[in-house]
């Protein structure tokens, strides 16, 4: 259940489930999906309901969007209560410091990059929407590197098991006897086992942690490229539109001053032009302001699709964010466990040595060894004479 919009206090707005309410800076009820990313505005006259399916979407009406100028001569909005930046009009911090925040109890990227920054590296601007896709690149680079980080580790665990494996064939010290003996050669088995579970290791940690970081959104990259190209597009459809209201603002100067002097010359007759002139200059400036009026209009419309755009498009990117280091901090922990699991396994290929050691008996190697070794059990005794 959200709050009705303005005006319309009598209706109350109950959204389907995976849906939710956010208001545009222009006080304009606007409806995301959650699930599917599709939008949609609360336009006066339509159902309170949002679309209820990921094919429909309900586009803002002109009115409702930032104005570059009136659709009205006779109405022309005052340019002190705006102020346009690359041909994107905001309203000015003057008369609007602080505008709605969609989600306000959230640092949500819908919210902070709709102006573009200064290139520190050059006198241009870099788009918001840019800034968002360089940290999207950014952490699939690092992604990446983690990965690549994993990968060595697996190289220093094979190596580690090759060294194990092939000291355990060394025959060093392999003649001793007894019980200390087979404590000896128990160490060296140890180290046999002791490989094994670090050749186990080694594959898990591919198999369950570094492929899983590589291959995640492995088709990222072009599908932002996409997106990047989409939203690009419409940023130059609105540089178009608003070189084409400029256009037509000064057409409409023009007539409108060409109008103004053929009048003055009439009426204090400095010139023979005759009513029928008059006529035709004051349809000629109808004109211009009509066409100011589609331009105008034409602009609002480009500006509210991008508008559209750019909330749907950051809430999949703040979606694919979060997405990305949930991801990674689920299989980082999948290493902690591995690692333990493998200090764990470890210490039981130590445990045989432990109890043999433990059963070392100097006594009984020296019994056995005798037993097996000795030339006679008489002492020799003096001669007599």
């Amino acid at each position: 259940m959200v709050p009705p919009p303005p005006g319309e206090e009598s209706q109350t707005v109950i959204l389907p489930p995976g849906w939710q309410s956010y208001l545009s800076p222009q006080g304009r009820r606007y409806y995301v999906n959650t699930t599917t990313n599709v939008n949609g505005y609360h336009a006066s006259g339509t159902p309170a309901h949002p679309p209820e399916t990921a094919h429909m979407s309900v586009r803002k009406s002109t009115g409702d969007s930032q104005n570059l100028g009136s659709s009205s001569p006779s109405k022309k909005q005052s340019k002190e209560n705006t102020i346009t930046i690359n041909c994107v009009t905001f309203p000015h911090p003057d008369t609007m410091p602080e505008q709605q925040l969609l989600k306000p109890t959230e640092w949500s990227y819908c919210d902070y990059f709709w102006a573009d920054r200064k290139d520190p590296q050059g006198n241009g601007t870099v788009a918001g929407f840019e800034l968002l896709l360089q940290k999207q690149l950014k952490g699939k680079q690092m992604q990446k590197e983690m990965s690549e980080f994993i990968r060595e580790r697996i190289k220093i665990e094979e190596d580690y098991a090759k060294n194990l494996a092939k000291l355990s064939q060394n025959s060093l010290a392999s003649q001793e006897e007894g019980s200390l003996g087979e404590a000896w050669a128990q160490v060296k088995k140890s180290l046999a086992d002791e490989a094994e579970v670090h050749l186990k290791f080694s594959a898990k940690l591919h198999s369950e942690v570094e492929k899983p970081l590589m291959n995640f959104r492995e088709n990222f990259k072009k599908d932002m490229k996409k997106c990047d190209h989409h939203i690009a597009d419409l940023r130059k459809q609105l540089a178009s539109r608003y070189a084409s209201v400029e256009k037509a603002r000064k057409a409409l100067t023009e007539r409108q001053r060409d109008l103004e002097m053929k009048t003055q010359q009439l009426e204090i007759k400095l010139s023979n032009k005759t009513e029928e002139d008059i006529k035709k200059a004051r349809r000629k400036s109808t004109q211009a302001g009509d066409d100011l009026m589609r331009c105008v209009d034409l602009y609002n419309q480009a500006q509210s699709k991008w508008f559209e755009e750019m909330v749907t498009t950051t809430l999949e990117l703040e979606r694919l964010e979060v997405e990305r280091v949930e991801m990674i901090r689920q299989h980082l922990c999948q290493y902690t466990q591995l690692r333990h699991e493998t200090d764990m396994f470890n210490q039981s290929t130590v445990e045989p040595v432990d109890q043999l050691l433990r059963k070392v008996d100097p006594a009984k190697d020296r019994e056995l060894w005798v037993r097996e070794h000795k030339t006679g059990n008489i002492r020799p005794v003096d001669m007599e004479i």
